[in-house]
């Protein structure tokens, strides 16, 4: 009896041992994290990706599995589904740190206990970041609005000007998420955070050196009682699992609405990139409803100065009542423009000051929802304090009440809010096609972002960068036909707004006019096909039975990008192929737009096509 007791106890003791494991595992055991010399040293197979500086434990606690299986709206992937192993390590009395190893990469956050009438507690993440290990990083602004610089480097000049488009001599030090890595050769690492929630403010990164530091931004709250920080979040992997994947919606809250039919994704047509003051001019506005109905778009912008519609004689007395009017009457359904007057204010846009309060929120809101508005794109934030984050929600879940879409503008990148409030199909947060209506900066620069963005800002989430221009606005781009068509495809928005004007879309062959048409901008399923950051990027999104595979070449020279795409299974009844035709000049409608493209009909999938200097193509599949 002695031996058995003694054996039982030796048993136990194996047990807890073995609860208070040195090494965290994911499900797939090729994630690994465990502390050494006062780091968290997380690994891919052999090969160390991540160390976390100064942790402030010794030893890791397993404490549960963890499933992901939800439905998403809109995104690269509309069933989602991730499973993690849970640990836990004791960072004082009342406080502790939660992490999660999932098969794609790493969450963690800090849980906090008895607080009393105080402040956040300052948290102490630090990454490091060798010097000389590549890294693609945006400077940060309360926006988000700027290049991912490649660079093997901390040391980068910090940019300034209108724009951020004009090199200083000072070093910058202040990085916006996400932050994308290369450790080795084919594995790399995405830095982002997620599941904002009521009581806290957002994160960025702050470097000195090899050492980069998660920073809360503003938050003047007193916390009692239990509070956490929002999960720090590592994508890890090669290029297809960061492109992939969808930790950033698996670790956030689910929704709670109960009724979410009326949220319908969709292209949409958008005034402001060819008249940056269209919105005031009633007869522009029918223009772009016009556009919507010939190419059997279902929304339509009205962006700013709506509110101004009365002051311009031509309108004859018509306002954004009359506007709405026209739209629905056409079968379009409109969503129109307000400035949240928490950012830019003084000198900016209207309207103004009409969903500060919450009762003047409600009544506007309301307003919309009786004339036939279907959404609303709220602009100028002022970066990623809790102010701004609990406004935010406030105005997601007011919009949801009165059955409003939502597309913030001006704001911050989304961190999962899209899994938890449904309705917000889209945020800006990016550098994108508008900048061409502001500054000659993108003419050089905008093929090697667009071939970039696909691998750092749009892999957290939805991004309204306006894509697919043909015509040219205050400045001039220098990308083709082919790879503008391909950014709608490319770039991930649950609200895809088309920059051009409607003469030039109308002036397409009938071909890609039917294809804007039909454009899906919900995804049951993304694949990553080739490319690398910077210099290509070729994605195949399935929605239904139909594949769209787009490519673009983000190099000023010829190249020829690879089409592995044996995941497409089956008999194909229809393959149709946008490319850009031999003879197209830079990126300029022609005369006959039609001598532009090379629109075919291949009899079998193509594994490679020559692109020409910035150009693309997209492949459409249907079985």
């Amino acid at each position: 009896m002695k031996l058995k007791r003694l054996i039982s106890m030796v048993a136990l003791c194996c047990v807890a041992l073995l609860a208070q494991a040195q090494t965290a595992v994911s499900p797939n055991g090729k994630l690994k994290a465990h502390v050494a010399d006062g780091k968290l040293v997380v690994s891919h197979r052999k090969a160390t990706v991540l160390e976390l500086a100064d942790v402030a434990f010794t030893k890791l606690t397993f404490v549960r599995k963890v499933t992901d299986d939800y439905q998403m709206l809109e995104g690269k992937r509309l069933h989602c589904h991730n499973e993690a192993k849970e640990y836990e390590a004791p960072i004082g009395p009342d406080a502790k740190m939660v992490m999660r190893l999932y098969n794609d990469g790493i969450a963690f956050r800090y849980e906090y206990q008895n607080l009393h009438s105080q402040q956040h507690p300052e948290e102490h993440t630090t990454y490091v970041i060798p010097e000389g290990m590549r890294r693609w990083m945006l400077q940060w602004s309360d926006g988000y609005e700027g290049f991912f610089e490649p660079s093997t480097t901390a040391n980068v000049k910090k940019l300034g000007g209108f724009g951020g488009n004009r090199p200083t001599n000072e070093v910058n030090t202040h990085w916006g998420y996400p932050l994308l890595m290369q450790p080795a050769d084919g594995l790399f690492a995405l830095i982002t955070e997620a599941n904002i929630e009521r009581r806290q403010s957002a994160s960025s990164l702050f470097s000195k050196g090899e050492l980069f530091s998660v920073v809360q931004d503003q938050n003047d709250l007193l916390l009692s009682g239990s509070w956490h920080t929002p999960w720090r979040v590592v994508i890890i992997g090669t290029l297809a699992d960061v492109v992939q994947s969808t930790l950033v919606t698996d670790v956030s809250e689910p929704s709670t609405l109960a009724d979410a039919s009326w949220i319908k994704p969709g292209v949409v047509s958008w005034i402001y990139w060819a008249n940056n003051h269209g919105s005031n001019d009633y007869n522009i506005i029918k223009k772009y409803v016009d556009m919507a109905v010939s190419l059997h778009l279902p929304y339509v912008l009205i962006d700013a100065e709506w509110d101004e519609m009365n002051k311009v004689a031509s309108n004859q007395g018509k306002t954004i009542e009359d506007a709405v009017a026209y739209a629905v009457a056409k079968g379009i359904k409109p969503l129109i423009w307000y400035n949240s007057s928490v950012g830019w204010v003084n000198g900016a846009p209207g309207p103004k000051y009409r969903l500060n309060k919450p009762e003047d929120r409600e009544r506007e809101f309301a307003w919309c929802e009786k004339m036939g508005v279907v959404g609303v794109k709220i602009d100028f934030f002022s970066g990623d304090n809790q102010m701004n984050m609990d406004y935010c929600i406030d105005l997601m879940e007011s919009a949801a009440k009165h059955h409003l879409l939502v597309n913030f503008h001006g704001a911050p990148i989304t961190r999962g809010w899209q899994r938890t409030f449904p309705n917000l199909l889209s945020t800006e947060g990016v550098y994108g096609a508008e900048w061409y209506n502001n500054v000659p900066t993108f003419t050089k620069k905008a093929a090697s972002h667009n071939a970039t963005l696909p691998y750092t800002r749009n892999v957290v989430g939805p991004m309204d960068y306006t894509p697919c221009a043909f015509s040219d606005s205050q400045h001039p781009h220098i990308t083709s036909h082919g790879h503008e068509l391909a950014l709608t495809v490319l770039f991930e928005s649950g609200l895809q707004h088309l920059a051009d004007r409607p003469e030039s879309f109308l002036a397409q062959p009938q071909e890609v006019q039917r294809f804007l048409g039909e454009l899906p901008v919900a995804w049951d399923e993304t694949r990553f096909v080739s490319g690398y950051p910077g210099e290509s990027a070729v994605l195949a999104r399935r929605s239904g039975d139909t594949w769209y595979v787009a490519g673009i070449n983000g190099k000023d020279e010829p190249q020829t990008l690879t089409l592995p795409l044996d995941f497409i299974k089956g008999k194909h009844h229809a393959v149709t192929l946008f490319a850009d035709a031999d003879k197209q000049g830079d990126g300029h409608t022609t005369a006959n737009a039609g001598e532009a493209w090379d629109i075919s009909t291949p009899s079998k999938l193509p594994t490679s096509i020559a692109c020409k200097a910035r150009g693309g193509f997209v492949l459409v599949i249907r079985k």
